[in-house]
């Protein structure tokens, strides 16, 4: 069997997505470009049962692309707090208001106009079309490029231009007209329950009488890795402020790292702790350092030492004009966008109220 054989290649896909493909995931059921598209964002780095909580409430909050548009972003990053990589939620929210203002609220049915939204390359605009209309684009998402790369046994890192090139123009040949939506359903759900990363279940495979990365013995060294860099450790002072059961957030600006997330107040170093106190009009605060721990990001480490500054009395009104700051009550809590290190860091035994009930009723003036 010639490894060229796109017809062959695609109906076995196809048969064996008849048997054991997943065909009850939530965003399957009624779908739209609107809910296949928000499926395919949460789905982008993170697991599919970590996804499914997640988007039954988001979609349940922001049922249609309006919903989503006029919706605060606040509420958007809320809602998306635990999932990670946050540029995908205001991508979403920023794409959504551009289909509201250019495309009357409806999702737009061309691939270039998809493409032209935050936040969604080729790949997801062509799996978003497929999935939920039926057209016939081909994506290559991981689990496709793991599929392909172990099938032909393609040598290079697939984020290196040319090798990608080479990997669109395959996927797009083994891709049929008929019965697109499924095929790429299959090459997805292929990579992530079959052709896995680690110990793929070779002996399950459709598609292994002609794999060349099977037959070479060694499936698994494809795709080829990327080029190793080590990566920097940078270290990040959080000033924890409280006044009884409230703590001082700050949201960040919207670019770089945790953009747009309520974070606590941050310094690089321990010299500039005094400083950042006199600004916040705390000069002699004493402070206890708390367990530090290490966030990792994709291209640096940050060393997080917490320290822990009591206000005893009640906040200054300059604390409290930024627009930029909230105290966050824990009894209470916002509903707002949290960085994973300041959700990790409010879940501190230390922090934790005296959960005592208040004893005397809150009377309404």
């Amino acid at each position: 069997m010639s490894h060229s054989d796109n017809t062959t290649f695609a109906t076995r896909i196809l048969d064996w997505y008849q048997i054991h493909g997943r065909k009850t995931l939530p965003w399957q059921q009624d779908k739209t470009p609107y809910r296949v598209w928000v499926s395919e964002i949460m789905l982008q780095q993170t697991q599919v049962a970590t996804v499914i909580p997640y988007y039954e409430r988001f979609m349940a909050r922001f049922p249609d692309v309006l919903a989503l548009a006029n919706a605060p972003i606040d509420e958007v990053l809320h809602h998306w707090t635990g999932l990670g990589y946050y540029a995908r939620a205001r991508n979403l929210h920023k794409a959504a208001q551009q289909i509201r203002d250019l495309h009357g609220g409806l999702f737009p049915e061309q691939l270039e106009e998809v493409m032209a939204l935050p936040g969604i390359g080729r790949s997801t605009a062509g799996a978003v079309l497929s999935l939920s209309l039926g057209q016939p684009h081909a994506i290559l998402d991981g689990n496709v490029k793991r599929v392909l790369t172990r099938w032909l046994a393609l040598a290079g890192w697939p984020g290196q231009k040319q090798v990608e090139h080479d990997l669109w123009e395959l996927a797009t040949r083994l891709t049929p007209r008929v019965g697109v939506a499924q095929y790429n359903q299959a090459m997805m759900d292929m990579g992530a329950t079959v052709c896995t990363r680690s110990k793929p279940a070779c002996e399950r495979c459709p598609v292994q009488a002609d794999c060349q990365g099977l037959s070479q013995g060694n499936p698994t060294a494809y795709p080829h890795s990327k080029p190793k860099k080590s990566i920097p450790a940078r270290n990040g002072i959080m000033l924890i402020i409280r006044h009884g059961d409230q703590l001082l957030l700050e949201k960040r600006p919207p670019q770089g790292i945790w953009g747009g997330l309520y974070c606590f107040p941050q310094v690089e170093s321990l010299t500039e702790v005094t400083g950042r106190l006199r600004e916040l009009g705390l000069e002699d605060a004493a402070y206890q350092e708390l367990a530090g721990f290490r966030h990792t990001f994709s291209h640096f480490h940050l060393d997080i030492r917490p320290l822990l500054i009591e206000m005893a009395v009640p906040p200054a009104p300059l604390l409290m004009e930024a627009d930029t700051r909230l105290w966050y009550n824990l009894r209470h809590p916002a509903e707002v966008g949290l960085a994973a290190a300041t959700a990790r860091l409010l879940a501190y035994p230390d922090l934790q109220p005296d959960l005592q009930p208040d004893l005397q009723p809150q009377r309404s003036t």
